[in-house]
């Protein structure tokens, strides 16, 4: 039983870890398509105010996907305490390697730290 119990496991987290790279890509292929549009617009030569209601709706997309994004890793804390209450240890590792504890440090950070 305990060994079907990681199996099951290991079959959700693979279908977490696809979702979070899903929206990770498409995040990504949100904000190269901003990058073209406000290319595009320049390379044509027009006004700011063309495309600027498509520009406006693009980025309502992508502060959804972010909010998709928030929504995944909270979810994913979830399942990992569901994993350890139904008896289940085993790592379910990831295609990324996760960034190391920062016990002690303030959870904001200053843009400084991140270069």
């Amino acid at each position: 039983m305990v060994m079907e119990k990681v199996f099951v496991a290991q079959r959700v987290a693979s279908k977490l870890f696809a979702t979070e790279n899903a929206i990770d890509a498409a995040m990504v292929e949100a904000a190269e398509l901003m990058a073209d549009m406000l290319k595009a617009r320049k390379d044509i030569g027009l006004s700011a105010v063309v495309g600027d209601r498509a520009s406006v709706k693009l980025v309502e997309a992508l502060a959804a996907l972010s909010e998709a994004r928030s929504a995944m890793v909270d979810m994913h804390g979830e399942l990992n305490d569901v994993k350890l209450r139904i008896g289940v240890r085993t790592k379910m590792v990831g295609w990324e390697d996760k960034p190391p504890a920062t016990a002690g440090r303030s959870s904001t950070k200053d843009l400084r730290d991140a270069v």
